[in-house]
């Protein structure tokens, strides 16, 4: 699946107030929820796995992408994303505080592959960093995710 049919309109949030960074991976999971991406125990699910191994979710400065296994509740391949109005602390000292928020509920090992290409092609373009931080509503954050070329 690519990121396109992974990260749709319903799964994105800005300008989201939270106090801690349990908040945020909740408010990430309450999205696939009601989108009917995952069941309700994913949110739960996704903070277990961040507390068993550690903030190396926070992949990037200012970047945490939570995530659990397929098992947890996963129902279709998808990511929501939430850009943070208060940046909140993961624990992760080289990378905190994080600002932007991409969770991942994969539905096997092998399927959202291609999303996770894209958007690491997305993360690592600092001037899409930049539009990030920019954004003001849902709309323009998902035309920084789609400006990629589908396929990479």
């Amino acid at each position: 699946m690519n990121l396109r049919e992974m990260l749709r309109p319903p799964l994105v949030a800005v300008d989201v107030r939270v106090n801690n960074w349990q908040e945020a991976v909740h408010y990430c999971g309450r999205l696939f929820y009601l989108d009917g991406a995952t069941e309700e125990k994913f949110s739960d699910a996704m903070i277990r796995v961040a507390i068993e191994f550690g903030p190396y979710i926070v992949v990037a400065p200012g970047i945490a992408l939570p995530h659990a296994r397929p098992e947890d509740g996963v129902v279709k391949a998808s990511m929501s994303v939430i850009k943070l109005t208060t940046p909140v602390d993961f624990g992760n000292v080289e990378n905190d505080p994080v600002w932007l928020v991409v969770a991942l509920a994969a539905i096997d090992d092998r399927q959202h592959i291609q999303g996770l290409a894209e958007l690491a092609a997305v993360l690592s373009d600092s001037r899409n960093i930049d539009r990030l931080k920019a954004c003001q509503t849902p709309g323009e954050l998902l035309d920084v995710f789609y400006s990629i070329p589908l396929g990479g």
